[in-house]
């Protein structure tokens, strides 16, 4: 036994030499680190969950205090000058669209005479926002009258389907975590993939195995390689982005399973790549539909089925639900459990592809 774990840990080696000597994978492997620590860092951490809107109407302080409460989300920033108004909403820094009551609108309200009201809206603004600040408008307007709206609205029974995130949304940092260790799993399982294939065509493999080495051998090397590889490279993401904070053991054990994942899918990419373009081929084959969860979670609502049945869901679902909720074993089992099994076949479906691959060569 132990001098099989000599012969393992010789190609193994071996195998580290290789990929230093490679400066493209190497430069790429830290010069993505560094990039993704970066961009991590310069994302917003919060979410702005009101809705900034501007409006000028004189002499009007405890009705702006109305129109504030009438709407949830709703930030009312008063305004004085109708110019500086216009110019606040063509900047859209600090309100997203405006209303300009004119001089003497809250009389003309109370004695039912004829007024307008300019609903001000930034060239980008969506189509959905000028009926709501209309209706807003009328709402106002009749709250000012002392009137009652003609429509009586019927009772609504709110229900929330799926989790409700209000007041507890995730911000572009926190859903940008998961893409970033899917980017460094992603290209440590295509430098993989790449070694084996550079080895099977060089018959690299045919001389370690004229040695007392085994198929298993190479195998185990193999697997030890590219997992150790991509779960360190994963784990320096989330130790330098400072995710490690709480649930860290959790954490360690989805990134071991993505690890664990994405070697089983190198392990099939290099051995079916029988040069560099094939093996761009396969490994985008894998890597496109991999990153579609960890992209999902940048949009709101929750993800289609097909989503949810690709093997890296469950592992997204534990990064935001550790690093963002704070969710504990008892929430995140379920996803650990698909995610287990789907490294199971990845694995064992890469050991025997590359097994048939170098008993050919």
């Amino acid at each position: 036994m132990s001098a099989r774990r000599g012969i393992v840990a010789a190609i193994l080696a071996k195998d580290l030499r290789a990929f230093a000597r490679d400066r493209f994978y190497v430069s790429v492997s830290l010069l993505g680190l560094v990039a993704y620590v970066l961009l991590f860092w310069l994302l917003p951490a919060t979410v702005e969950e009101t809705v900034p809107l501007g409006v000028r109407l004189e002499g009007a302080g405890p009705v702006l205090t109305g129109l504030a409460g009438a709407a949830d989300g709703l930030d009312v920033v008063a305004f004085d000058d109708a110019v500086a108004l216009e110019t606040a909403v063509a900047a859209g820094d600090e309100v997203v669209a405006g209303l300009d009551f004119p001089p003497g609108f809250l009389a003309d309200v109370a004695a039912g005479a004829p007024t307008t009201v300019r609903v001000l809206l930034p060239a980008d603004a969506p189509e959905e926002l000028r009926p709501a600040l209309t209706a807003l408008v009328r709402e106002l307007a009749y709250l000012v009258a002392g009137e009652t709206p003609p429509v009586t609205v019927p009772a609504v029974d709110e229900a929330i389907v799926g989790t409700d995130r209000a007041g507890a949304q995730v911000s572009l940092r926190e859903q940008l975590r998961p893409l970033l260790v899917f980017l460094v799993l992603l290209v440590e399982m295509f430098a993989l993939a790449s070694l084996i294939a550079a080895e099977i065509h060089q018959r690299t493999i045919t001389a370690i195995l004229v040695t007392p080495a085994r198929v298993s051998d190479v195998l185990a090397a193999k697997s030890l390689l590219g997992t150790g590889l991509a779960f360190g490279q994963a784990l320096l993401i989330l130790l330098a982005t400072g995710t490690f904070v709480r649930g860290w053991t959790i954490l360690a054990v989805a990134l071991l399973l993505g690890s664990v994942l994405v070697t089983g899918m190198a392990m099939i990419a290099g051995s079916l790549g029988r040069d560099f373009i094939g093996i761009v081929f396969w490994s985008a084959l894998f890597m496109i539909p991999l990153t579609v969860p960890a992209f999902s979670v940048l949009f709101p609502g929750s993800a289609a089925a097909w989503v949810q049945a690709l093997p890296t869901y469950g592992l997204v679902r534990v990064i935001v639900g550790v690093t963002a909720y704070g969710d504990g074993w008892s929430q995140v089992g379920a996803d650990l459990a698909v995610l287990a099994g789907w490294c199971l076949v990845a694995f064992a479906v890469g050991v025997v592809v590359l097994r048939r691959r170098v008993a050919r060569v």
